[in-house]
């Protein structure tokens, strides 16, 4: 769709000069111009409006929006924010909203994308009933809301009591807000047994639902039934013992972020369009070890993602018999933050199972910025060997994969025997693999001082432990750099 335009609406030599240069900016296309904007929160867009008068109409007609508490919020760092700070940035949040809102209210340009992130308290239900107006003049056809609790760390049993109770409070002041929402996401709450399927009544138009740190108490059974819910977000929320998808027609993306339970993490009823599963978890020594084969059911997902967090396997090699109703369309595999303790070997049941896979990567490394260490390790039943129930055995000593083209390696290469042996056993199996990418370790915030490129040395050895002996390997043997540093999410680290 052709982006409004802003021509005509009183562009003057002061729109394109400034201090005697030519304002760059205000040179570009209306499309370009407004999809620069279009990726400001509004804190920023309405800084724009004093360079001219072509840009003071812009908020009027923007197709995106951005409204998050976090910009205005103090920037010192290092300073704990305070009650106050909260209240006033979640005031400013209000009032930015309703001036917003009420100045598109009679145009006639429809805002495609209404993003917003507040703070869970008394002017929530405010924010609620402005965004409800612009739903109910059907002038925004998507809203997510991100609804950030006041305590967010070190936080009691007592506060996540009570932001249950605030954020339902919340959910019954706004039902037509909440019945438009696309996405949801939602921190630190206990909720009662009946809230979770209030939520998924009230919510009917709910596309993404973000979970983090939210349970109804000790070994809490999630039930989700919903007919528009596509990806569901389960992120820390270590009391809820199972999430039950009993009826979720068009989910295809599930992540789960961390669990406790000796059970399965979840069970996968009517879910017809699964493709992506993500599983990240720090595996203790009392941990079950998953089948792949039975928590999958009775889908055939095409991207699969599993965190080691360096810590213990726990999942268990299957047979190419068990895996392949599951695996038989799988395309993509991330194995990402396996220790250096390990051995690499048992990945191969994974090609044996899956015949479609194209793209195997993998990421080897102990990242000491998250792990735990020393007498710790004891206290919490740490693991001691990470590897444990990983004997595999190949189904035939002369298997082949046909379909397997590029494999990414990803780590410190502290354990490069390791990794030099799996890379060649992929290559005698992947008979037409054409890419073997290696990459140094990505970092974090805290470790990115260790970011390092490859030596010509290096490379150069490495590409002879890999291809002596193999002949007529076409394989490519190629050291990309990471580039820019790399971080993981937070809740996905």
């Amino acid at each position: 769709m052709a982006k409004p335009s802003v021509d005509g609406l009183g562009k003057s030599s002061l729109d394109m000069v400034e201090d005697n240069g030519v304002d760059r900016l205000s040179k570009l296309p209306d499309d370009v111009l407004l999809n620069i904007v279009e990726r400001l929160d509004i804190a920023d867009v309405e800084r724009t409006t004093i360079l001219s008068r072509r840009w003071k109409q812009i908020p009027a007609i923007l197709s995106k929006i951005f409204i998050m508490v976090a910009s205005f919020q103090p920037k010192h760092e290092g300073r704990k924010l305070t009650s106050d700070d909260i209240v006033r940035a979640n005031t400013n949040v209000l009032e930015a909203t309703r001036s917003i809102l009420v100045k598109r209210a009679g145009g006639p340009h429809t805002i495609h994308l209404l993003r917003m992130q507040f703070y869970l308290g008394d002017e929530s239900i405010f924010i609620g009933h402005a965004v409800a107006n612009t739903i109910a003049t059907h002038k925004v056809a998507s809203v997510e809301f991100t609804i950030l609790t006041k305590v967010r760390t070190k936080f009691t049993n007592n506060d996540l009591l009570t932001h249950g109770r605030q954020f339902m409070s919340f959910l019954d002041s706004c039902p037509n807000t909440f019945g438009g929402l696309a996405r949801l996401t939602l921190e630190n709450l206990r909720l009662g047994e009946s809230d979770f399927p209030k939520i998924f009544s009230i919510c009917k138009q709910l596309e993404v639902l973000c979970l983090y740190h939210c349970d109804m108490g000790i070994e809490s059974l999630l039930e989700v039934e919903h007919s528009q819910l596509s990806e569901l977000v389960i992120g820390r929320s270590v009391l809820i013992k199972r999430v039950d998808l009993k009826w979720v027609p068009k989910l295809t993306v599930l992540k789960f972020n961390m669990f406790r339970s000796q059970d399965d993490p979840f069970c996968l009823g009517y879910v017809p369009l699964l493709q992506t599963v993500s599983i990240i978890n720090t595996g203790f020594s009392w941990h079950k070890m998953l089948k792949i084969s039975e928590l999958l059911g009775e889908t055939a997902i095409s991207n699969l993602h599993l965190n080691f967090k360096s810590e213990k396997i726990w999942v268990k090699p299957e047979g190419r018999r068990q895996l392949l109703p599951v695996l038989h369309k799988l395309r993509l595999v991330n194995l990402i933050n396996i220790s250096e303790e390990c051995d690499l070997t048992w990945i191969m049941f994974i090609l044996q199972g899956a015949p479609t896979l194209k793209e195997l990567r993998i990421l080897v490394r102990d990242h000491l910025c998250e792990m735990v260490t020393g007498e710790r390790r004891k206290k919490y039943a740490f693991s001691e060997e990470k590897d444990k129930g990983l004997e595999w055995e190949p189904s035939a000593s002369d298997f082949k994969h046909h379909n397997l083209a590029e494999l990414r390696i990803y780590g410190r290469f502290e354990a490069e025997e390791k990794i030099v042996r799996f890379a060649r056993n992929i290559m005698e199996a992947a008979v037409n693999l054409e890419d073997i990418k290696l990459y140094k370790s990505p970092v974090c915030e805290n470790c990115k001082n260790m970011h390092q490129e490859w030596t010509l040395k290096e490379k150069s050895l490495l590409s002879y432990k890999l291809s002596k002996g193999m002949l007529s390997s076409l394989v490519r043997i190629q050291f990309p750099s990471l580039g820019e540093i790399f971080t993981w999410p937070k809740y996905w680290s």
